[in-house]
């Protein structure tokens, strides 16, 4: 009886490994570009952006893309009263990964922060949440 079970539990296992790789359909494609919007939070402020050049991974209802951002940045420096500063909204190029779930959008960017006389330049994290049209 103990084999059986067994038996038959390696049987479920590879019908299950089997439908999970071989029923959907799985690929990946370069995209130029995806109808989504994404707010989120980097670097001390807020950010607003859509999913540029990518390349996508598709599965199911559900999407993968590794690219490029194309992104407003909603940040005031913190410089002083007398000091310059950048503008209030401000445009960049971030990179990160995006998940797409049917609408409902999450990503991880991350946004290079130029050296500036007060601070090295770095890369920020991020992350957002947004909408596909």
């Amino acid at each position: 009886m103990n084999q059986h079970a067994k038996m038959i539990g390696l049987a479920l296992i590879a019908v299950l490994w089997a439908s999970l790789t071989s029923a959907q359909e799985q690929r990946i494609t370069p995209a130029l570009f995806e109808g989504a919007a994404i707010v989120g939070y980097a670097d001390r402020g807020a950010y607003i952006n859509c999913v540029g050049p990518a390349v996508k991974y598709s599965f199911s209802k559900n999407a993968v893309f590794l690219g490029l951002l194309p992104t407003l940045k909603i940040k005031r420096d913190n410089t002083g009263d007398d000091k310059p500063r950048n503008s209030f909204i401000t445009p960049t190029l971030g990179f990160g990964v995006t998940f797409i779930h049917r609408h409902l959008v999450l990503q991880l960017p991350c946004f290079y922060t130029p050296k500036t006389t007060v601070e090295d330049g770095r890369w920020q994290p991020g992350a957002g949440i947004g909408y596909k049209f």
